[in-house]
């Protein structure tokens, strides 16, 4: 019986963060996110993502555009585990429809962005 419990306490603690919802960017990324303008229309969050560091997974449930204020490499990975890598300038902007992800920064320096999310 002991043995069974501890089998499905095993279990739950293997399914359950599967199963809960992503968090928001600003929660998984911590300290390195912080929320510059939030109105009815947007929400801006400045992105600063120390070398080797990681946003954490998290989700977008609007639109968004990215702007990338430093250039830099990085490893996505998709909550279905798939992975892509990201190489960006100094300038780019980019577009993402809703999506749950995670972002390490794989460059030698410090990444910065803007997320600017669309609530409309």
């Amino acid at each position: 019986m002991k043995r069974f419990t501890v089998m499905c306490a095993a279990a739950c603690a293997l399914l359950l963060p599967a199963l809960a919802p992503a968090q928001d960017l600003v929660q998984s990324a911590g300290k390195n996110a912080k929320v510059v303008l939030d109105n009815a229309d947007v929400r801006v969050i400045e992105l600063n993502i120390p070398a080797g560091a990681s946003t954490g997974m998290h989700e977008h449930k609007t639109d968004q555009l990215v702007v990338f204020l430093t250039g830099g490499t990085a490893t996505q990975t998709t909550a279905d585990g798939k992975s892509k890598q990201l190489t960006r300038k100094a300038g780019d902007v980019a577009w993402s429809a809703p999506v749950t992800h995670d972002t390490k920064n794989d460059s030698g320096k410090p990444v910065r962005t803007l997320v600017i999310e669309l609530k409309k």
